[in-house]
């Protein structure tokens, strides 16, 4: 099926590379990508228990991002957004997708690991892949149909906890019962892919996909211990080990990096697919102690604690160490940004919602075609619908106290999907009211006007090309 598709995407992508595109020292790409990670899960977000030294490091490495963003504030349309640089309502990956769901990353989208293979890039997934029901079926595409030469991963979450899982599958075969926890599997995975599988000839992309730290959690008890004294339970002291289990295995990855004298040709980009999960939201969420930090709302929450998550860039020679940039970044951006660097001009024949943000780099603004956009029918709260132009945030909602959150989605859900209209605004100043707690919409009745017909045409326009899925097959 990988062969077929890359015979299919030749249509949509350049048959040759350009000079540009063919030169060696083309950069490496290393995106690591957390699950259910909070904005102020960090030390260097300011979590005042949290021991991450190795995040802490890369930041003082690299950059630090205050207004880093998730596609989406739930995790299998975050993960595509990323993949596609597509709002992930356009491709019809409208909520979490549990086992056997019909809902998938469909074949004919294109994503970031299939345009740098196709480019000349060597290519990897390891970790939580969550972008369809039927994994490891021919019923559905799988990592190696979008684009990864080398997978190790699983549906959703690792089974039956982070400490020896045993539903990895690696290139479509099952890997059986495993020893260690998740976070250290995957970078493992990942390292001996660096070590030993990859194309050295070729420049490489290695997509990290930890589990940390969503439910079912599970970690080290000498970790857990370090927290007796400061968590105000076991079940904390576990969350915060969790985290900082995680921690070590990005260590591990970028101590590997050295090891192989690869880290000054390449960029990381380490985040979360969107905010952190509610204690006890559903009946395994006993160890969800994840902060959003000062922000509001979390997971499932269309407001910032919801999609604002920590975000660290680091690229020897191109970013400057110890920096911050405080510009608007987005899960989004991956595509858009990584295609630029390796030279690929020709783009996808599709509508691309991100934008490259290599100008962050030296300090510079995103000049982004189109406002920051997230589309969730199923979030908590009333928005179900946000756009962020400048420092503005404009978000809308159907008219009605419907809480939603928590179920996957259903048949019935595509009536919403398709037909619900946003009728009801909300407006904040995110540059002076970063904590949304003053609703602009009554004193800035001009602005409100502007940036919500904005957000009308842009949520009617994904709301008209997402598909409609045909339940039973």
């Amino acid at each position: 099926m990988h062969r077929l598709l890359c015979l299919l995407m030749a249509f949509a992508l350049p048959a040759v590379l350009s000079a540009k595109e063919s030169k060696k020292d083309r950069p490496n790409f290393v995106v690591i990508l957390c699950d259910d990670l909070g904005y102020g899960d960090l030390a260097c977000y300011g979590h005042p228990h949290i021991k991450t030294p190795h995040l802490d490091k890369l930041a003082t490495q690299g950059m630090r991002l205050t207004s880093c963003y998730a596609a989406a504030p739930v995790c299998s349309p975050s993960r595509a957004g990323m993949l596609t640089g597509r709002t992930p309502n356009r491709s019809g990956v409208y909520n979490w997708i549990p086992g056997n769901h019909v809902m998938h990353l469909r074949k004919d989208e294109v994503t970031v690991a299939a345009m740098l293979n196709n480019s000349g890039y060597d290519t990897a997934h390891v970790g939580k892949w969550h972008c369809n029901g039927k994994f490891n079926s021919p019923a559905q595409p799988q990592p190696g149909d979008h684009g990864f030469n080398h997978w190790f991963a699983t549906q959703n979450n690792a089974a039956p906890s982070h400490k020896n899982p045993r539903n990895f599958v690696r290139n479509g075969k099952s890997v059986g019962p495993m020893e260690g926890y998740a976070c250290q599997l995957v970078v493992d995975e990942g390292v001996d892919w660096l070590r030993n599988g990859r194309d050295k000839q070729k420049p490489f992309f290695l997509f990290t996909c930890f589990h940390e730290p969503h439910e079912p959690v599970a970690s080290p008890d000498k970790m857990t211990a370090g927290y007796s004294e400061v968590a105000r339970n076991k079940l904390e002291a576990e969350y915060f080990a969790n985290v900082e289990n995680m921690d070590a295995a990005v260590g591990k990855l970028m101590a590997a990096l050295d090891e192989l004298k690869l880290a000054d040709n390449t960029l990381v980009f380490f985040t979360s697919d969107n905010g952190p999960e509610t204690l006890r939201r559903y009946g395994g969420a006993a160890r969800s102690f994840g902060s959003p930090g000062p922000l509001r709302g979390m997971k499932l929450w269309l407001y910032e604690g919801g999609i604002r998550v920590p975000g660290i860039l680091r690229f020897p020679g191109r970013i400057q160490p110890g920096s911050e940039s405080d510009e608007p970044v987005c899960g989004l951006d991956v595509l858009p940004t990584l295609t630029a660097l390796a030279g690929i001009e020709r783009k996808p024949d599709r509508a691309i919602d991100g934008t490259s943000f290599v100008e962050v780099f030296t300090g510079k603004p995103i000049r982004r075609v189109t406002p920051l956009y997230w589309h969730y029918y199923n979030a908590l709260g009333a928005p179900k619908a946000a756009m962020r132009a400048g420092d503005w945030m404009v978000l809308g909602s159907w008219g009605q106290t419907d809480q939603r959150g928590g179920g996957f989605f259903r048949e019935s859900d595509q009536k919403l999907v398709k037909t619900m209209e946003l009728n009801h605004f909300e407006l904040y100043n995110l540059k002076r009211d970063r904590d949304q707690k003053k609703n602009l919409a009554e004193t800035e009745p001009a602005r409100l006007k502007e940036l919500s017909a904005q957000l009308v045409k842009k949520y009617r326009e994904v709301q008209a090309e997402g598909p409609e899925w045909k339940f039973g097959k």
